[in-house]
């Protein structure tokens, strides 16, 4: 009778223990799932953001552009800033990194950052462009001869692969704003003829919108202005 009662129980000790061992087992795969899951979400994430890196606007200057326009004709798209202006640090960060803006400048146009206040001689179609000294703060010839004397900061200025000027869009240009602009141009609306208020009605960026347009900085003052295209060839 003793037997059987001490057979009994072990058999059930061991059942308990297989059941342990069962359950810790696959506990052990839940966690091992999971943690594969994870590590596959932060692979995921860290080749997002790695391959966002690698979507830069590539600078040039305003030579190298006009050298690479001679050989693969695109337009020249010019930002021009100033080290003081708030503004143009701004755009740089959420306009000029975004991926997307990156990645459409690089493979339309060809971009060039302009310090409106460099001291550097620049030599442009033969011509020689200076720093000019004007009262607390001076101003480069070749910025003041982009934005038509008027030195509102940042401006973006979109030239012709010949160099002539097609337009000036001055203020701080959102995301969203600079992907209408960059495809207006970009896809041939502006050389259809298609006009601005009419492609800008009917585009819907797939960028969405953070922030409105700002002000734009000027060296006397500041006036608020929406970011658009102002003036062109056509």
């Amino acid at each position: 009778m003793k037997n059987i009662f001490f057979t009994s129980m072990l058999l059930m000790a061991l059942l308990v223990s297989n059941s342990i061992i069962v359950q810790a087992g696959n506990n052990s795969s839940t966690n091992k799932t999971t943690t594969i899951k994870a590590s596959k979400c932060k692979k995921k994430k860290k080749n997002k953001d790695k391959k966002d890196e690698t979507k830069k606007v590539e600078w040039l200057t305003m030579e190298e552009a006009m050298k690479r326009a001679e050989k693969e004709p695109r337009r020249i798209i010019v930002d021009v800033y100033a080290d003081w202006c708030g503004w143009c640090k701004k755009m740089d960060k959420t306009t000029f990194q975004h991926p997307d803006i990156a990645e459409y400048m690089n493979e339309k146009y060809y971009a060039v950052k302009l310090d409106a206040e460099s001291k550097e001689v620049m030599t442009i179609a033969g011509k020689d462009y200076k720093y000019f000294k004007q009262g607390k703060r001076g101003a480069h010839e070749l910025a003041l001869t982009l934005l038509d004397g008027n030195m509102s900061l940042p401006s973006v200025v979109l030239l012709e692969p010949d160099l002539t000027k097609i337009t000036i869009i001055p203020g701080y240009i959102d995301p969203p704003m600079m992907d209408q602009a960059l495809h207006y141009f970009g896809e041939g609306f502006f050389d259809k003829g298609i006009k601005w208020p009419i492609f800008e009605k009917n585009y819907k960026s797939k960028i969405k919108t953070k922030a409105k347009a700002k002000p734009t900085t000027k060296t006397k003052s500041t006036t608020p202005t929406k970011a658009k295209p102002t003036k062109s060839s056509k």
